[in-house]
């Protein structure tokens, strides 16, 4: 930060309004909320400042581009700066008090969701006397009414709070988690999934848009992968709890496939009553965080995204603003397909593993270890994601591992190969997900525009969670020829989709700077009184579009 801009703030010297006009400053409540008012010697001293360099920066603002500070320092509430260390400090204290919570949240909901592969392997299909095509429809049912409740409950989760949503629905859903342990038909197994499915819906579009409010858009990643990692983690957990549950079969009379769902549903229940006390809906209303600690994660946001300060009105108009968006558009596609191979993998692969000739136990146990290396791909790719500032990169070199992994395993002829690819594939779809869903949160604004291209983005990946579904038909096992081959064209198509992507935000940022006057042009006649409520309008209406906001690559 330029050290004119800081000694002026520490002597009181400037407006508030002029603050609010710096580029860097424009939206960050936690500075301008705290500057001292004008007196006869700060008018002074403003003039003085204003004839020298800071009137020259403050004049070309509507000109020149706002600087994407990664400065070090924070201007608090107490007045003081707040070094690197203070602000790392605060993150961490985030990373200790909300990442656990959301991450055991969609741990949880992944569970909750997939155990159904892990009772099937220990006997529900038999035990309710279904057909392939019926077990089919059960898993299937699940994801319409979760496809549905996405968008809707995005749009909901700033009104209602998330510190009231995100525990509600997991005490719900582990309720209906329980009651799938009492089915004892094929009709009540599909009802009680259709309620899953709407219950669970909104609750992993709602963490990414929930961190997107709490970490700067090149810290993302890797928070969303710290959580997510737990869908490869809890597809190691619950193959090694299935093995271990499924061997009370007959206690209270119940099969060892009804005692999976009945103790992890009742464990959800209890986790989701606690959290009611521990999660806070934003930064200021942590009871972790210290109010300066609060503060700088407030002025650091505003300084990361200008326009995440203005509090936008719902508007329908930022919906179809975010659905006509090329980079939207395009991110869709690419989780339509590693939508398609990772739930086929994540409600298949226990099934997979048991088809190549392994043992109900030992295919619960062995089918530990690619979740497992999914997990620690997961965590390092979204790391260097963030730590060099790129989403593209490290998503086609994902890709291309699940490219090798489904190109093995079609074409091996020995069952330790195809196993073995299984180490390729699973890290390589599921390491995709969290970078392009930080990605797409890190390219949409303002907030109902982002709350829609997050939503609208799982969407896409539930969809093609019902094309998985119907892509695994026990015939056709061990090999699964279709679904491994339509598996690898997906996961070509992420790989292209990526560069596509990266030629057009890279256009767009160009365009951007050569058009910046223009654009902001019918924004910039606002009478002088009026300036700070004309950058607002320009936010609102712009959004990421604004040539200010540079999208990520």
């Amino acid at each position: 930060m330029d050290s004119d801009v800081i000694s002026c703030i520490l002597s009181g010297i400037i407006h508030r309004d002029v603050v609010r006009r710096l580029p860097g400053f424009r939206q960050s409540p936690a500075l301008c909320h705290h500057l001292p008012e004008a007196s006869s010697r700060s008018d002074r001293s403003f003039k003085h400042c204003q004839s020298g360099r800071f009137g020259r920066q403050i004049d070309m603002s509507l000109e020149e581009p706002t600087p994407h500070y990664k400065t070090s320092s924070s201007v608090n509430s107490d007045g003081k700066l707040a070094d690197a260390s203070e602000e790392k400090r605060a993150v961490r204290m985030l990373d200790y008090t909300v990442l656990p919570l959301v991450t055991m949240f969609y741990l949880l909901s992944f569970l909750d969701r997939a155990n159904i592969g892990n009772a099937r392997v220990a006997g529900l299909q038999k035990g309710l006397h279904l057909t392939d095509h019926q077990y089919q429809v059960a898993v299937t049912v699940t994801f319409v009414p979760y496809i549905a409740a996405e968008l809707p409950s995005n749009l909901l989760l700033r009104r209602i709070g998330p510190r009231l949503l995100m525990p509600l629905l997991l005490v719900i859903w582990g309720a209906i988690v329980t009651l799938h342990g009492v089915v004892s038909s094929y009709t009540g197994l599909v009802v009680i999934r259709a309620f899953l499915g709407l219950v669970e819906g909104p609750m992993f579009p709602g963490i990414v848009l929930y961190l997107s409010d709490f970490y700067t858009r090149e810290e993302l990643s890797l928070r969303v992968a710290l959580f997510f990692s737990s869908a490869s983690l809890s597809g190691a957990f619950s193959g090694l709890l299935a093995a271990a549950i499924q061997n009370m079969d007959g206690i209270g009379g119940k099969p060892g496939w009804a005692w999976i769902f009945i103790l992890e549903g009742l464990f959800t229940v209890i986790v989701g009553v606690v959290s009611f006390f521990l999660i806070p809906s934003t930064p200021q209303g942590s009871k972790f965080l210290t109010q300066r600690q609060k503060d700088i994660i407030v002025d650091r946001l505003a300084r990361d995204r200008p326009g995440i300060g203005i509090l936008d009105e719902f508007s329908f108009k930022e919906i179809f603003r975010s659905l006509k968006s090329p980079h939207v558009i395009m991110v869709f596609i690419m989780f339509f397909g590693n939508g398609t191979t990772l739930y086929g993998l994540a409600l298949f692969l226990p099934s997979i593993v048991n088809q190549l000739g392994f043992s109900p136990t030992r295919t619960q146990l062995i089918s530990v270890g690619p979740y497992a290396a999914g997990f620690f791909v997961t965590l390092i790719s979204a790391y260097l994601s963030d730590r060099y500032h790129t989403r593209a990169i490290p998503t086609m070199v994902i890709g291309t591992f699940a490219v090798a992994g489904f190109g093995i395993y079609l074409g091996s002829s020995h069952v330790a190969a195809a196993y073995g690819s299984l180490f390729l594939s699973v890290p390589g779809v599921y390491a995709t997900a969290p970078i392009l869903s930080a990605w797409m949160a890190n390219n949409s604004e303002p907030y109902y525009r982002r709350a829609t291209s997050v939503a609208i983005g799982f969407v896409a990946t539930n969809a093609g969670g019902i094309l998985s579904t119907w892509s695994f038909p026990t015939r056709e096992g061990p090999r699964f020829k279709r679904a491994t081959i339509m598996d690898l064209v997906f996961s070509l198509v992420i790989v292209f989709g990526c560069v596509v992507n990266v030629l057009w935000l890279t256009h767009a940022n160009r365009n951007k700077v050569r058009h910046r006057a223009e654009m902001l042009a019918p924004y910039a006649d606002e009478k002088e009184a009026q300036y700070d409520s004309g950058s607002q309008r320009a936010w609102i209406t712009l959004g990421d579009q604004h040539p200010d906001f540079k999208y990520t690559l």
